[in-house]
Order: C-alpha cells, then sequence, then structure tokens
C-alpha cells in the first residue's frame, strides 16, 4: 500500500511494501567511502584510455595545463557538491538534494531531470570504462602474439563485444557480494591506483633509453592533429577536456553515504579527498608517460606495434628499446587493466545505487522490481539491470564508433549536468533557505557555487563542438543529439505522464 505524506512541506511517498523504502544499513568507513568515489575517478584508468586524444589536440602542453585548469574547477564543483550531501547524506544523492533545494512547487521536476541525467552519464561511464578495458585487452593479446608488425591477432569488433559483456557480467557477480565483502574490493582498488601509478610514472621512464627533454614535456604543443582543426585555442580546448572526461564519477561518494558511518563529514570527505588524491597522481602519471614519449607522430600512427593504441605502444617500446622485447611493456599495461576492472566494478556499484534509489521513489519503469534488496542488503536486481543497460549501450560500436564515442562525451556531460542542478538550485532558490551541514563552505558557498555551474556550463557548449573538419556523418560529433535527446525524453515524459505521479524522493520513515 502506498500513501502520500508531507515533510517540511514537499510531498512524498511511503509505503508498507516491504523493501520498498528500505534503507540501507551503514557499515562503510571514510577510507570505503574515498576507496569508491576514487576507484572510480580512476586516473589510471582514464588517462589510459584517453592519452591519444591528449597527445593528438595539443600533445604535452594540453595535458600537463589542462589537467591543471581542470583539477582547478573539479575542486571547485567537488566542494559545493560536498557542502550539499553534508546537508542530505543519502543514496538518493543529486535527485534528492535537487527536490530539497527546489522547493515543494518545483522539486518534483528537478529531482526527475537531474535523477535522468545523473544515471544516464553513471550508464554511459560505466559502459565506455569496461568497454575500454575490452579494447586494451585486445592490445594486450595483440602484442602479446607478435604485434601490429608481426603478425599478431586482432580482435574483430565482435570479439570485443563479447569481451565487454563477460566483464561486465563478472562486474555484477562481484557488485551482488554482501557490502563488507565489496568494501574490501573497493579498498583494494584504492590501493591498485595509487601504488599501480606511482609505479608506471616512475618505472616506464626509467626504462626508456631516450627520454624526452623537460623543454619538449612543458612546452611543446602538438597541432597536427590530422582532424583539420589549426586553431590553436580550439585544439588546446580538446586537451581539457580528455582530463574533465577522467575527472568525474567522484559522486559514488554521495550514493554510498547511506551505507557510510558518519555520512554528514565523511561523505563530503569521501568526495573532496578522491578528487584531490587524483588529481595530485593523474598530473604526476601524465608527467611520468610523457616523459617517455619523443616521437608523437610515431606513437599515435596505426601502424605501429600496438597498433596505434598510444600508451601501449609508450610501454612496449620502452622495454622493447632496453631489453630487446617488450614483455615489460605487456605487464605494464596490464597494471593499467586491472585498474580499469576495479573501475568498471565500482562504477556499477554506483549505478546499482542511483538505479535502486530512483526505483525506490518509482520513477523507472519497473521500479518494484529495481528497488528490491537481498538478505545482504544489496540491491541485487538494480545491479544486474545496470549491467544490461550497460552491455546494450555499447552495442551502438558496432555500427559506429563515432556514435559509441559521442556516448562516452555524454557519460561526462550527463553526470555534470546532474552535478550542476542541485548547485545551481542551492545559489539560487535555496540561496536564503539552505541549511549548511558540518561540512560547509561559510561565505564562500555561493561563490563558488555560481563558479561551478559557469565552469559546467562551459564544457558543455565545448564537449559538443566539432572534433574534425569538414564535418561528415563519419566525423559528426553526436553529442548534442545524444544530450537534447535525454533532455527531450526527461521532459517529455515529465509533461506527458510523470508530472501526474511522480512526487519526488520517498521520504524513509525508518529514518
Amino acid at each position: 500500500m502506498v500513501k502520500k505524506v508531507e515533510v517540511n512541506g514537499i510531498a512524498s511517498l511511503d509505503s508498507e511494501e516491504p523493501g520498498y523504502n528500505q534503507k540501507l544499513k551503514p557499515n562503510l568507513s571514510l577510507i570505503s567511502n574515498f576507496a569508491f568515489s576514487f576507484s572510480i575517478v580512476s586516473v589510471l584508468t582514464g588517462i589510459t584510455i584517453l592519452y591519444n586524444i591528449g597527445l593528438k589536440f595539443g600533445g604535452p602542453v594540453s595535458m600537463v595545463y589542462g589537467w591543471l585548469i581542470a583539477g582547478f574547477f573539479t575542486i571547485i564543483v567537488g566542494c559545493s557538491m560536498a557542502e550539499i550531501c553534508s546537508s542530505f547524506p543519502e543514496v538518493s544523492g543529486l535527485y534528492n538534494w535537487s527536490a530539497k533545494l527546489a522547493g515543494p512547487n518545483w522539486a518534483p521536476f528537478a529531482s526527475w531531470i537531474t535523477g535522468w541525467f545523473n544515471i544516464a552519464g553513471q550508464w554511459g561511464l560505466t559502459t565506455s570504462v569496461d568497454f575500454a578495458l575490452a579494447q586494451i585487452i585486445q592490445v594486450i593479446i595483440l602484442l602479446s602474439t607478435g604485434g601490429n608488425n608481426g603478425g599478431g591477432y586482432k580482435a574483430s569488433k565482435y570479439v570485443v563485444m563479447f569481451i565487454h559483456g563477460g566483464l561486465l557480467f563478472i562486474h555484477a557477480l562481484i557488485n551482488s557480494l554482501p557490502i563488507t565483502l565489496l568494501s574490501f574490493l573497493g579498498q583494494l582498488a584504492a590501493l591498485w591506483n595509487v601504488v599501480g601509478i606511482i609505479v608506471l610514472m616512475v618505472l616506464i621512464p626509467l626504462v626508456t633509453t631516450e627520454n624526452a627533454s623537460a623543454e619538449f614535456v612543458f612546452t611543446n604543443f602538438n597541432a597536427n592533429n590530422g582532424e583539420g582543426i589549426h586553431s590553436k585555442p580550439y585544439i588546446f580546448v580538446f586537451g581539457i577536456l580528455m582530463s574533465q572526461y577522467v575527472l568525474s564519477g567522484y559522486d559514488a561518494s554521495a550514493h554510498m553515504t547511506e551505507e557510510t558511518k558518519n555520512a554528514d563529514m565523511n561523505g563530503p570527505i569521501g568526495i573532496l579527498s578522491a578528487i584531490g588524491v587524483s588529481i595530485i597522481v593523474g598530473w604526476g602519471y601524465i608527467l611520468g608517460i610523457t616523459f617517455a614519449v619523443t616521437d608523437v607522430p610515431r606513437v599515435l600512427s596505426s601502424d605501429n606495434d600496438a597498433g596505434g593504441y598510444a600508451i601501449a605502444e609508450v610501454f612496449y617500446q620502452s622495454f622493447k628499446g632496453r631489453y630487446g622485447n617488450g614483455v615489460g611493456g605487456i605487464i605494464c599495461l596490464g597494471v593499467a587493466a586491472v585498474a580499469i576492472f576495479f573501475c568498471g566494478m565500482s562504477s556499477l556499484t554506483s549505478n546499482s545505487r542511483m538505479a535502486y534509489a530512483f526505483s525506490r521513489d518509482g520513477a523507472m519503469p519497473f521500479s518494484s522490481y529495481w528497488r528490491k534488496v537481498n538478505k545482504q542488503d544489496v540491491p541485487i536486481c538494480a545491479v544486474w539491470f545496470s549491467a544490461i543497460v550497460c552491455f546494450c549501450m555499447a552495442l551502438t560500436s558496432l555500427g559506429s564508433l563515432v556514435a559509441f564515442q559521442a556516448m562516452v562525451s555524454t557519460a561526462t556531460l550527463g553526470l555534470y549536468i546532474a552535478y550542476a542542478v542541485p548547485i545551481f538550485l542551492r545559489v539560487t532558490l535555496a540561496q536564503k533557505s539552505f541549511v549548511q551541514g558540518a561540512f560547509n563552505l561559510g561565505r564562500y558557498g555561493v561563490l563558488m557555487g555560481w563558479i561551478a555551474v559557469i565552469w559546467v556550463a562551459t564544457i558543455t557548449v565545448l564537449f559538443s563542438l566539432p572534433v574534425a573538419y569538414p564535418i561528415t556523418k563519419e566525423t559528426f560529433n553526436y553529442t548534442p543529439i545524444v544530450v537534447g535527446g535525454i533532455l527531450f525524453f526527461t521532459v517529455s515524459a515529465w509533461f506527458f505522464s510523470a508530472r501526474h505521479w511522480f512526487k519526488g524522493p520517498i521520504t524513509n520513515t525508518d529514518h
């Protein structure tokens, strides 16, 4: 039986159905909360995946300085999110914040928009991470069997898709484990990321027989992208976008707050520590790897041993030049692959909690299934549902890698739009009524909030710009179409249906 209740002037739903408004048990420590976010941000994952783009658009200058620029604004976005998280530490996360900050009249609509952008972005992130891991496994197999120039085996797109599906299946199995075991794996993932980055950023330049100069690393700008883009500011912008994609996903700390002890402080600290540590070690990783690059065109060439996978070529050639074979480079690529595996695992954890929370509020089709939890308090149906959705999203790669790449960009924009909505509401409608929690920004909260909103608006425009000229169906940037499609779907669904029955996040009377 479902009934309507009023809490703080906001209409909500309550239910007597077992498990409908069940609250997850707080078993996670601050370290575990941080570990989940840090392993999702996983700079070892993002930089390894997108190093090609960084070298192609601007090279060392775009990566080294673009990382710091993106990191600075990400910290500001994170601070604004952390302040709100401290006031509303619930598994619903971002869309619950929007409901609380929008006020009773706008709460349902604000939470509806935020929730759908958040979950779409999370699904896109998990899809891109596991698909990228499937590609890296294919590169490892290619190098292990002789390389692109030595008769190595290069898997077809269908084999890559099969690997992707297998990875999602394994991640769903892991996420079906009790939260205590998942917590341990999350901490292991964070440790692997830190140690792995330190090892690679030190080892690769040491092994390389010929290192790049400091002048090259800090001043070289690659304008030869082969995409018909000649404007240096335009090229530099795309280098920054690589960094912004990496620095996302830290809202996982907010989605895990209901399972975190002292969530009003540990949730915000989890967000900010994940961002801060990621910026520091990520910059070190970029510097370490870039010092091993002396010939940008060769590293990017599709005719090299790694088939054009830049960072794999750097690893492989570093060891081959020193020892006569690239086995060590393949092992180093394996270290990065394990980090990406952990990233996909933690990303699916965050997906399932968001799907569970959104379904707990009746916002998703067949919500009665996705909101169920098992005896170990794991939202088991939401876990497997998210895995299936992520597999289906990757199927677009079989038709067009350009369309799939747009989906990757959409993952970043979907998340950041969901980040920006509650921040915007906090500095506008709720500017005077917002009650700060244990963690707060004091009098600087509104200023930092506006900077965060403007930055998200800026990257939304930048991610939508053409990525190559002339513009054809093969080079067209589908990102604005996908993002616009999500917006059209959510607004249309609201206008024609949801506004009649969706009342916003459920009030948990057991809390």
